[in-house]
Protein backbone atom coordinates (compact mmCIF):
# COMPACT_ATOMS: atom_id res chain seq x y z
CA UNK A 1 0.00 0.00 0.00
CA UNK A 2 2.82 2.62 0.90
CA UNK A 3 6.09 2.40 -1.16
CA UNK A 4 8.43 3.89 1.53
CA UNK A 5 11.29 4.37 -0.73
CA UNK A 6 8.91 7.37 -1.67
CA UNK A 7 8.59 8.65 1.72
CA UNK A 8 10.75 11.07 3.27
CA UNK A 9 8.24 12.84 6.16
CA UNK A 10 5.62 11.08 7.90
CA UNK A 11 3.31 13.34 9.67
CA UNK A 12 1.22 11.92 12.54
CA UNK A 13 -2.02 12.77 14.43
CA UNK A 14 -2.27 12.47 17.90
CA UNK A 15 -5.49 11.69 19.25
CA UNK A 16 -7.09 9.04 17.05
CA UNK A 17 -4.34 8.05 15.79
CA UNK A 18 -1.52 7.26 17.55
CA UNK A 19 -3.89 7.29 20.74
CA UNK A 20 -7.46 5.73 21.63
CA UNK A 21 -9.64 8.52 20.77
CA UNK A 22 -12.05 6.95 23.75
CA UNK A 23 -10.21 9.25 26.32
CA UNK A 24 -11.12 12.32 24.13
CA UNK A 25 -14.39 11.51 23.68
CA UNK A 26 -15.54 10.35 27.19
CA UNK A 27 -13.83 13.35 29.36
CA UNK A 28 -15.30 15.93 26.88
CA UNK A 29 -18.70 14.37 26.49
CA UNK A 30 -19.76 12.53 29.80
CA UNK A 31 -17.02 13.48 32.16
CA UNK A 32 -16.44 17.25 31.58
CA UNK A 33 -20.41 17.70 31.37
CA UNK A 34 -21.10 15.87 35.16
CA UNK A 35 -18.09 17.27 36.60
CA UNK A 36 -18.94 20.88 35.42
CA UNK A 37 -22.80 20.47 37.25
CA UNK A 38 -21.46 18.97 40.01
CA UNK A 39 -18.71 21.76 41.18
CA UNK A 40 -21.10 24.15 39.89
CA UNK A 41 -24.29 22.90 41.37
CA UNK A 42 -26.26 22.91 37.67
CA UNK A 43 -28.92 20.27 36.51
CA UNK A 44 -28.72 18.01 33.94
CA UNK A 45 -30.02 20.35 31.80
CA UNK A 46 -27.09 22.47 31.96
CA UNK A 47 -24.76 18.64 30.95
CA UNK A 48 -26.94 18.57 27.41
CA UNK A 49 -26.25 22.70 27.41
CA UNK A 50 -22.54 22.35 27.60
CA UNK A 51 -22.72 18.83 25.29
CA UNK A 52 -24.49 21.14 22.33
CA UNK A 53 -21.78 23.85 23.54
CA UNK A 54 -18.76 21.95 23.16
CA UNK A 55 -19.87 20.09 19.96
CA UNK A 56 -20.55 23.54 18.12
CA UNK A 57 -16.70 24.48 18.54
CA UNK A 58 -15.91 21.62 16.71
CA UNK A 59 -12.93 21.89 14.03
CA UNK A 60 -11.91 25.42 15.55
CA UNK A 61 -8.80 26.57 17.82
CA UNK A 62 -11.04 26.70 20.63
CA UNK A 63 -12.50 23.25 20.52
CA UNK A 64 -8.99 21.79 20.94
CA UNK A 65 -8.03 25.03 23.87
CA UNK A 66 -7.51 23.61 27.44
CA UNK A 67 -7.38 27.26 28.82
CA UNK A 68 -10.20 28.67 26.63
CA UNK A 69 -12.13 26.23 28.12
CA UNK A 70 -10.90 25.98 31.29
CA UNK A 71 -12.17 30.25 31.28
CA UNK A 72 -15.22 29.96 29.72
CA UNK A 73 -16.73 27.07 32.21
CA UNK A 74 -14.56 28.65 35.24
CA UNK A 75 -12.86 24.88 35.63
CA UNK A 76 -9.50 23.58 35.86
CA UNK A 77 -9.65 21.50 32.77
CA UNK A 78 -6.33 19.65 33.20
CA UNK A 79 -7.29 19.18 36.79
CA UNK A 80 -10.57 17.60 35.54
CA UNK A 81 -8.78 15.18 33.00
CA UNK A 82 -6.53 14.02 35.04
CA UNK A 83 -9.03 12.05 36.91
CA UNK A 84 -9.45 9.86 34.35
CA UNK A 85 -5.70 9.64 33.31
CA UNK A 86 -5.86 6.19 33.40
CA UNK A 87 -7.94 6.05 30.02
CA UNK A 88 -4.86 7.25 27.76
CA UNK A 89 -3.34 4.91 25.69
CA UNK A 90 -1.95 4.00 22.63
CA UNK A 91 -4.05 2.72 20.56
CA UNK A 92 -3.38 -1.47 18.97
CA UNK A 93 0.36 -1.15 17.39
CA UNK A 94 0.58 2.82 17.40
CA UNK A 95 3.70 1.40 19.32
CA UNK A 96 5.40 -1.24 17.12
CA UNK A 97 4.67 1.77 13.78
CA UNK A 98 6.28 4.14 15.79
CA UNK A 99 9.41 1.63 16.58
CA UNK A 100 9.79 0.62 13.00
CA UNK A 101 9.59 4.14 11.55
CA UNK A 102 12.23 4.73 14.28
CA UNK A 103 14.59 1.95 12.37
CA UNK A 104 13.17 3.35 8.72
CA UNK A 105 14.52 6.55 9.44
CA UNK A 106 11.90 9.04 7.35
CA UNK A 107 11.37 12.78 9.63
CA UNK A 108 8.18 11.95 12.17
CA UNK A 109 6.52 14.98 13.12
CA UNK A 110 3.50 14.95 15.33
CA UNK A 111 1.50 17.25 13.49
CA UNK A 112 -1.57 17.80 15.96
CA UNK A 113 -4.74 19.96 16.86
CA UNK A 114 -3.99 19.18 20.84
CA UNK A 115 -2.26 21.99 22.60
CA UNK A 116 0.42 22.47 24.78
CA UNK A 117 -1.73 21.77 28.02
CA UNK A 118 -3.19 18.53 26.72
CA UNK A 119 0.62 17.57 24.82
CA UNK A 120 2.17 17.85 28.90
CA UNK A 121 -0.40 15.57 30.22
CA UNK A 122 -0.52 12.81 27.53
CA UNK A 123 3.43 12.65 26.03
CA UNK A 124 4.56 11.56 29.56
CA UNK A 125 1.95 8.99 30.16
CA UNK A 126 2.30 8.05 26.45
CA UNK A 127 6.30 8.05 25.87
CA UNK A 128 5.21 8.99 22.27
CA UNK A 129 8.65 11.65 22.85
CA UNK A 130 10.90 8.87 22.43
CA UNK A 131 10.14 8.30 18.84
CA UNK A 132 9.10 12.00 17.24
CA UNK A 133 11.56 14.07 15.77
CA UNK A 134 9.41 17.57 16.30
CA UNK A 135 6.04 17.95 17.54
CA UNK A 136 3.78 20.68 15.91
CA UNK A 137 0.62 21.84 17.80
CA UNK A 138 -1.90 24.04 15.92
CA UNK A 139 -2.21 26.19 18.79
CA UNK A 140 1.37 27.30 18.20
CA UNK A 141 0.71 28.08 14.64
CA UNK A 142 -2.64 30.27 15.25
CA UNK A 143 -4.65 27.95 13.48
CA UNK A 144 -6.58 24.17 13.21
CA UNK A 145 -5.35 21.41 10.88
CA UNK A 146 -9.04 22.02 9.03
CA UNK A 147 -7.64 24.97 7.53
CA UNK A 148 -5.77 25.32 4.48
CA UNK A 149 -3.48 27.77 6.33
CA UNK A 150 -2.03 25.02 8.78
CA UNK A 151 -0.24 23.24 6.25
CA UNK A 152 1.49 26.46 4.98
CA UNK A 153 2.34 27.49 8.48
CA UNK A 154 4.10 23.87 8.91
CA UNK A 155 5.78 24.20 6.02
CA UNK A 156 7.25 27.07 7.59
CA UNK A 157 8.55 25.97 10.44
CA UNK A 158 8.88 22.03 9.68
CA UNK A 159 9.93 22.00 5.84
CA UNK A 160 8.50 18.83 3.88
CA UNK A 161 7.99 17.92 0.71
CA UNK A 162 4.22 17.55 -0.13
CA UNK A 163 4.62 14.52 -2.58
CA UNK A 164 6.88 12.74 -0.47
CA UNK A 165 5.00 12.98 2.93
CA UNK A 166 2.60 10.76 3.94
CA UNK A 167 0.28 12.28 6.72
CA UNK A 168 -2.45 9.54 8.07
CA UNK A 169 -5.37 11.55 10.63
CA UNK A 170 -8.46 10.03 11.95
CA UNK A 171 -10.21 13.23 10.79
CA UNK A 172 -11.89 13.05 7.07
CA UNK A 173 -11.59 17.22 7.47
CA UNK A 174 -8.27 17.11 8.38
CA UNK A 175 -7.14 14.90 5.48
CA UNK A 176 -9.25 17.10 2.88
CA UNK A 177 -7.58 20.14 4.02
CA UNK A 178 -4.05 18.04 3.84
CA UNK A 179 -5.00 16.47 0.21
CA UNK A 180 -5.82 20.52 -1.31
CA UNK A 181 -2.58 21.77 0.33
CA UNK A 182 -1.18 18.65 -2.41
CA UNK A 183 0.07 15.80 0.32
CA UNK A 184 0.12 13.34 -1.66
CA UNK A 185 0.17 9.80 0.71
CA UNK A 186 -2.93 10.36 2.95
CA UNK A 187 -4.49 7.34 5.53
CA UNK A 188 -7.44 7.62 7.68
CA UNK A 189 -8.31 5.62 11.11
CA UNK A 190 -11.26 2.81 11.11
CA UNK A 191 -11.68 2.56 14.57
CA UNK A 192 -10.41 6.27 16.43
CA UNK A 193 -12.45 5.21 19.54
CA UNK A 194 -12.03 1.89 20.78
CA UNK A 195 -15.16 2.18 22.60
CA UNK A 196 -17.33 2.89 18.93
CA UNK A 197 -17.55 1.01 16.30
CA UNK A 198 -15.69 1.73 12.93
CA UNK A 199 -16.26 4.93 10.76
CA UNK A 200 -16.34 4.77 7.01
CA UNK A 201 -13.92 6.81 5.15
CA UNK A 202 -15.71 7.24 1.53
CA UNK A 203 -12.82 9.55 0.28
CA UNK A 204 -9.80 7.64 2.11
CA UNK A 205 -8.78 4.25 2.58
CA UNK A 206 -8.81 3.92 6.25
CA UNK A 207 -6.22 1.92 8.54
CA UNK A 208 -7.33 -0.74 10.83
CA UNK A 209 -3.81 -1.69 12.06
CA UNK A 210 -0.47 -0.04 11.00
CA UNK A 211 1.00 -3.54 10.32
CA UNK A 212 -0.94 -3.27 7.19
CA UNK A 213 1.37 -0.58 5.71
CA UNK A 214 4.60 -2.11 6.99
CA UNK A 215 6.89 -3.85 4.95
CA UNK A 216 7.01 -7.92 5.73
CA UNK A 217 10.49 -8.07 7.15
CA UNK A 218 10.02 -11.88 8.06
CA UNK A 219 13.47 -13.94 6.80
CA UNK A 220 12.29 -15.85 3.38
CA UNK A 221 12.04 -19.56 4.06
Amino acid sequence: MIDWRAIDTVLLDMDGTLLDLHFDSHFWLEHLPRRYAELHRLDAAAQDALKARIIGEQGTLNWYSLSYWSDELNVDIVALKREIQHLIGLRSDALDFLKWLKRAHPRVVLATNADRASLGLKLPLTGLEEYLDAIVSSADLGVAKEAQEFWFELQEVEPFDPARTLFIDDNPHVLESAREYGIRHLLGIKQPDSSRPEKALKEFIALDRFATILPDERPPH
